[in-house]
């Protein structure tokens, strides 16, 4: 699904993303960890077609999508889903018309206003939420829902969109651990079903070796490692996250050692 070839994106004299190769297959479930500064957000932005690289190339399919520009590029966006730490989220409207803002891609101007004043595909939308577990919120305001419902709404305007790609960009970093796990399985199993490709940015390293196939090690814009998690040792990660305060060594891998010991088990295929 993606072939990045010398990815390079640069802010100035700073190189968020360091020139460095990476196949993704389609229907792939990987999760990208490393700490606060990696350059992982920009390699997302990168990979949802937001931002456009300094170097190097970034096969979508078979298409070159850094060449890419105007209705072609929109088009290319629209296989692209993603899910955010802030949710992106208008809190005033309806749970609903956020919902349906999945849809804006294939709208017309005047579709999207007057989805606005009256949604006419309410149905689509509850449905959405319906997967997502919360279909009663239809018409509720967004502002008055708790932080995982509206995460759960953000992942229902994916399901909307009906992209082949989802990119959850640290998707869990402002919920409870018991939610986390939750949002981390429902995203994986919408995945599973579609037959979707997800790449998920994770700060918490034993959420990734629990439910992710595939581990990305990403340090200072380049791949540290790319290992399935028994192949992820201790050493690989006190290295990554060398100068990392807010993680220190036992908090990295006491669950690390639960996950293979067979505590904590990965979803399957």
């Amino acid at each position: 699904m993606y072939r990045l070839e010398g990815l390079t994106k640069r802010f100035g004299n700073l190189t968020a993303v360091a020139g460095f190769d990476l196949e993704v297959a389609p229907g792939e479930r990987a999760a990208v960890i490393g700490p606060s500064g990696a350059g992982k957000t920009t390699l997302f932005r990168l990979l949802n077609l937001t931002l456009r690289p300094s170097g190097g190339r970034i096969w979508i399919g078979a298409r070159d999508a850094t060449v890419l520009h105007g209705r072609a590029l929109r088009e290319m966006r629209r296989r692209i889903g993603s899910v955010y730490q802030q949710h992106n989220l208008v809190p005033r409207l309806r749970a609903v018309h956020n919902v349906l803002a999945g849809r804006l891609g294939v709208w017309s101007a005047l579709r999207a206003v007057a989805s606005l004043v009256r949604p006419t595909d309410a149905e689509i939308a509850y449905r959405a939420l319906e997967q997502v577990g919360i279909p009663e919120k239809l018409w509720a305001r967004t502002d008055d829902l708790s932080g995982g419902q509206q995460q759960r709404v953000a992942i229902a305007r994916v399901l909307v969109q009906n992209p082949d790609i989802i990119l959850a960009d640290e998707p869990v970093s402002s919920v409870d651990p018991s939610l986390a796990n939750t949002i981390l399985r429902l995203l994986l199993d919408l995945a599973a079903a579609g037959g979707k490709t997800l790449l998920v940015n994770l700060h918490t390293v034993d959420l990734a070796l629990a439910y992710f196939p595939r581990v990305i090690g990403f340090r200072e814009g380049r791949i540290h490692f790319d290992r399935t998690p028994a192949e992820v040792s201790e050493e690989m990660l006190a290295q990554l996250y060398a100068g990392e305060s807010a993680a220190p060594p036992e908090e990295l891998f006491h669950d690390r050692h639960r996950f293979l010991s067979g505590a904590c088990r990965p979803l399957q295929a």
